[in-house]
Parts: C-alpha cells; sequence; structure tokens
C-alpha cells in the first residue's frame, strides 16, 4: 500500500489535534496559572469584604437609608446615593522627606475589566486580558479565543488582533469607557462586588479614608489578579513554544506517515485512516448521517453570516459529544 503524502489538510489536522493536547495537558505552567485564578477568586472575596467595612465607615447604612427615603420623598433634589464598585481608598500614614504626613491613595475596581495598575479610566490591554482569560474555558466553548493578548505579546495592534479582542469583549458584554452599558458576564460579575456611596460625582473625588494596613491588603489583592495576567502569560508562552516547534516539523514531513510518528512520540494516539476520513474541524463528515446534516444546513440561504456560525458551531460541539460517547460506550469495563 502505498504511502499518503502529506499536505496543507493533513498539517492542519495534525497541527490542531497535538495543539489542543498541549492545551488540556497538567503542565506545571497550566496548573500555575489555574492556582493564580483560584488565588484572586479568594482575594477577591476577602478584599471586597474589607471594602465593604471600609465604605460602610465613611457612609453609614444607616445614612444611606434615610437618604433613599429623602428621595422617595422628595425626588430628584436628594438622588444622592448610588451603588458602585471602584473606589479611591486613601491613608495617611505614610511621611515625606521632611517628616510631614502624606496621603497615599489609589484607584481599587472590583469590575470584571478594573484596572490592575491604579488607573481610574481603565482601559489598558491588562485589563482585558485579565477579563479573557479569567473566562478562558467560556471563551474557548464559544470557538472564540481567549489567549489572543497572550500570543500577541509585544507586537503592534494589528486586524487579527482586534478582531478576536473585539469578539471575547463583545462575548463577555464588556461596556464603554465609563461601564455604564455592561451586559451579561461582565454586568454580573460587576454586581457581586457593588455598594452604597454618598454623592453624584465620580469616585476620584470622593477619597475614602482607610488605614495603611487596609490599603495594603487592597494592594496584595490587586497584586492577585496581575497575577493571573502574568501566570496565563506564562503558560501560553509555553505552548507557543512547543507549536512553533510543531508547525516547523510538519511543514518538513512528506508523507502523513511522519506525522502519526511524531504524534505517537508525544505520546497522543491518532489513526491514519480515520484522519484521512475527517474534515479539517476533525469531524467525520462522511458518515452518511453526518453528512446529510452538513448538506441540509447549506440549504437555508436566509441565514444570516451569524446565524451560520452558530449553527456550524452548535453542530460540530453536537458531534464531538455524539464521537465522546462512542468511545465510552466502546470502552470495557474493567
Amino acid at each position: 500500500m502505498s504511502k499518503i503524502r502529506m499536505n496543507t489538510e493533513y498539517r492542519n489536522k495534525l497541527f490542531n489535534r497535538i495543539k489542543d493536547v498541549f492545551e488540556k495537558e497538567e503542565t506545571q505552567e497550566q496548573q500555575g496559572f489555574l492556582q493564580a485564578r483560584e488565588n484572586f477568586e479568594n482575594k477577591q472575596t476577602t478584599a471586597f469584604e474589607l471594602a465593604r467595612q471600609v465604605v460602610e465607615r465613611s457612609y453609614p447604612t444607616e445614612d444611606v437609608a434615610t437618604l433613599r427615603k429623602f428621595k422617595k420623598k422628595y425626588g430628584d433634589p436628594c438622588d444622592v446615593v448610588a451603588k458602585d464598585k471602584c473606589f479611591y481608598f486613601a491613608h495617611q500614614e505614610d511621611v515625606d522627606d521632611e517628616g510631614d504626613s502624606k496621603e497615599t491613595k489609589s484607584h481599587f475596581d472590583f469590575g470584571l475589566y478594573g484596572n490592575l495598575n491604579g488607573n481610574e479610566y481603565g482601559g489598558s490591554e491588562d485589563s482585558e486580558h485579565f477579563a479573557h482569560a479569567y473566562y478562558r474555558e467560556e471563551l474557548k466553548a464559544e470557538g472564540l479565543n481567549p489567549d489572543i493578548y497572550a500570543q500577541q505579546s509585544g507586537k503592534d495592534n494589528n486586524p487579527h488582533k482586534t478582531k478576536h479582542v473585539d469578539a471575547n469583549n463583545k462575548f463577555l458584554g464588556k461596556g464603554g469607557r465609563y461601564n455604564d452599558d455592561e451586559i451579561g458576564m461582565t454586568e454580573k460579575f460587576g454586581n457581586q462586588f457593588e455598594l452604597d456611596v454618598i454623592g453624584t460625582s465620580h469616585c476620584r473625588s470622593r477619597a475614602i479614608a482607610c488605614t495603611k494596613n487596609e490599603y495594603e491588603q487592597f494592594e496584595q489583592w490587586r497584586m492577585a489578579k496581575a497575577n493571573v495576567v502574568s501566570k496565563h502569560q506564562t503558560w501560553i508562552d509555553s505552548i507557543s513554544k512547543q507549536t512553533e516547534q510543531l508547525k516547523i516539523g510538519l511543514k518538513a514531513y512528506r508523507y502523513l506517515s511522519e506525522g502519526i510518528e511524531l504524534a505517537t512520540e508525544l505520546g497522543i494516539e491518532l489513526d491514519e485512516a480515520e484522519l484521512v476520513r475527517t474534515n479539517s474541524t476533525g469531524l467525520t463528515i462522511y458518515n452518511p448521517s453526518n453528512l446529510a446534516n452538513l448538506i441540509k444546513g447549506m440549504k437555508n440561504q436566509n441565514q444570516t453570516r451569524e446565524d451560520k456560525i452558530n449553527a456550524r458551531l452548535k453542530y460540530e460541539i453536537e458531534q464531538r459529544a455524539k464521537e465522546e460517547l462512542d468511545k465510552l460506550k466502546a470502552t470495557p469495563l474493567n
């Protein structure tokens, strides 16, 4: 039997299958990222409870209740209580070079896209990188690329990066500059961390007094958030290095059997016949039922492009689930 020559389609199949294994491997880098994310969640809970204590010292709950009562009675002139999830915390326990007391303050934002550096206006790539890494599994399940910032680290902005970043932000429901139009997962995340504040201006004008110890705890929480980005970058860097070598190797191979041998050496079992009869996404389209469903989906010419993409993604997820179920059924019980 003659050997099957390698071509672009087979290279893409092998690359995607092997890369998928790289991403699922329990490496030190992967575990470091997952641990950083879990640590952030714990710090977020603790820091928010501390923020509640600090904020309620400045804006007692009984005062908030009284002002809400006045608003109900007198209307907009007494509309001075609002929910917020970002705060300027400040302490005056430090001293300058002359021994005089000085104020130390910073902006702490408990929202999903909250800043990692104390900048009230946010908008940094690190903030978006964090949001994508935090909801990585949800974005991957939608066929999106939550690793785009890590993959494009150090590179200039480009259409490829912009396309994936915008798609991620749209799915997560990111709002505008002042986050007044957040929806979906971003809104749900932020709603958990809102407190009542008194005042109608932006938080920059109302620094809330705290102790130096409390301030340092808020800084530790913010560093834990930044560590999620750092550990995600380290993990994706390790995968990128592996996949770059994988691309070079696959490009040099003349026969499909060489790619199969590579996968075997990496501890990944792939079947040559199965690779040949699947399409580039790895689905067995020549199965009569699968092929029929695929052809039927082509008849819906009135669908929008987004509808077609969603239908295709749904189809692929269902087929993968079916294949996994078939594998489980075929596995003998011990």
